[in-house]
């Protein structure tokens, strides 16, 4: 049965705006005493709330009596959020002056999260993935990347990949896996970062498919990591066994950039040692740069050129990295809001980058908008302004979130 959900305030359906480049707020449509038509998961229509009534007349009405703004559901297209243990340590030693190698020497690193996240079972995994999904959607983020890349074994990559999925059936948000067992060469693996490769494509690749746990594959290009040889090759072949790429790239060096767009990846993320090099490279290919602040935050360094970026040409997206080490906060809204007064990005950019520039580094194209044939997942926030959502720096939160049509 269709349901009517209304009136809105002010509805934002951000579904004629362009996928790359600058966007100004004079190109946002906003309708007023709004409302959504939605059956079956799906949106069915947007519009005035009063014509909607008149139009599906015997329909269900959910009345909304309060002042509120709609936006579509965000998209955090980057999140390591299947991981156990803290690194805390970590975090007092980097404010208080460490190097990242200082802190590694220490035993910390992602190589900490390697270890804890091993010692954890399946339930473990399943359940924390679960609390911090169930968290974000609460926030209004309705559809999550989730990376494996704690694991960095066999038994342990699958289990992380298995979390995910199980995790998947266990909260109403929508859980996007991404095998990520090229973080790092492990310090357990005997031989070199290539024989690494070779081994993740040969040995953990066709069980990932087998099992059908992602489609998705990324590598950290990095001097701690992978060369920009190595994710070349390693992007090619895994590509041409069915996996879509996205590349950890550009963030204390760059390089990775190049290795995404010679491989048509799907996305770029990071990109904070990007230069005008790196920036037209992005603009001139089809491969999102999924920019991160919660990194930037949490490890001091400068955000990535975002106003640069789209200036250029370039499709923006803006990502948590919700991750124990550089990015624990997990706050996506606040996170944007932030940079977006750094960077000076407009509200119109933020909201982009934060719903359907999002999924397309996803490959999704049914949300991130609002409009007929989309899910219906949508968040409302306490206010008749849709500019005070970034104004309070991500301090408002919705008070409702939508997720296939339901009130979370």
């Amino acid at each position: 049965m269709k349901t009517l959900t209304g009136p809105f305030t002010q509805l934002l359906p951000l579904n004629n705006l362009g996928v790359k480049g600058p966007l100004h707020d004079e190109q946002l449509e906003v309708f007023e005493n709004a409302g959504i038509v939605e059956e079956d998961g799906k949106i069915v229509a947007v519009g005035e709330f009063e014509a909607l009534r008149m139009q599906f007349q015997g329909c269900e009405i959910a009345f909304i009596d309060t002042p509120m703004v709609v936006l579509p559901g965000f998209v955090d297209c980057h999140t390591h959020i299947c991981f156990d243990g803290s690194r805390s340590r970590d975090y007092a030693m980097r404010i208080a002056g460490k190097s990242y190698l200082e802190i590694a020497r220490a035993g910390g690193g992602i190589w900490d999260s390697v270890t804890k996240t091993r010692q954890a079972d399946l339930v473990t995994l399943t359940e924390n993935t679960v609390a911090r999904a169930n968290r974000h959607l609460k926030d209004g983020v309705t559809t999550i990347e989730v990376k494996s890349g704690y694991g960095l074994s066999l038994e342990e990559e699958l289990k992380m990949l298995r979390a995910i999925q199980k995790a998947g059936m266990h909260t109403q948000a929508t859980l996007i896996a991404t095998c990520l067992a090229a973080h790092m060469k492990p310090r357990d693996f005997e031989g070199t970062a290539g024989a690494y490769l070779q081994w993740i494509l040969e040995e953990l690749l066709p069980v990932v498919q087998l099992e059908e746990l992602t489609k998705r594959i990324d590598i950290f290009v990095e001097e701690t990591a992978f060369s920009p040889e190595e994710a070349t090759w390693f992007l090619q072949q895994a590509t041409a066994r069915g996996f879509a790429a996205t590349v950890h790239a550009d963030q204390f060096t760059a390089g990775g950039s190049a290795v995404a767009a010679k491989a048509g990846a799907v996305s770029a993320d990071h990109l904070e040692a990007s230069t005008e090099i790196e920036i037209a490279l992005m603009a001139g290919s089809e491969t999102v740069a999924v920019v991160l602040p919660g990194a930037s935050l949490g490890l001091g360094m400068g955000y990535a050129p975002a106003r640069k970026l789209l200036n250029a040409g370039a499709s923006v997206a803006i990502a948590s990295d919700w991750n124990p080490g550089s990015a624990p906060m997990g706050d996506l809204l606040m996170q944007a809001a932030v940079m977006s007064a750094a960077e000076k990005l407009s509200t119109a950019e933020v909201l982009a980058g934060l719903t359907f520039r999002a999924a397309k580094a996803l490959q999704l194209t049914d949300v991130g908008k609002l409009e007929a044939g989309y899910q219906a997942d949508f968040q409302g926030y306490p206010t008749a302004d849709y500019r005070d959502i970034l104004y309070y720096q991500g301090k408002m939160k919705p008070t409702a979130v939508w997720k296939k049509g339901n009130l979370i």
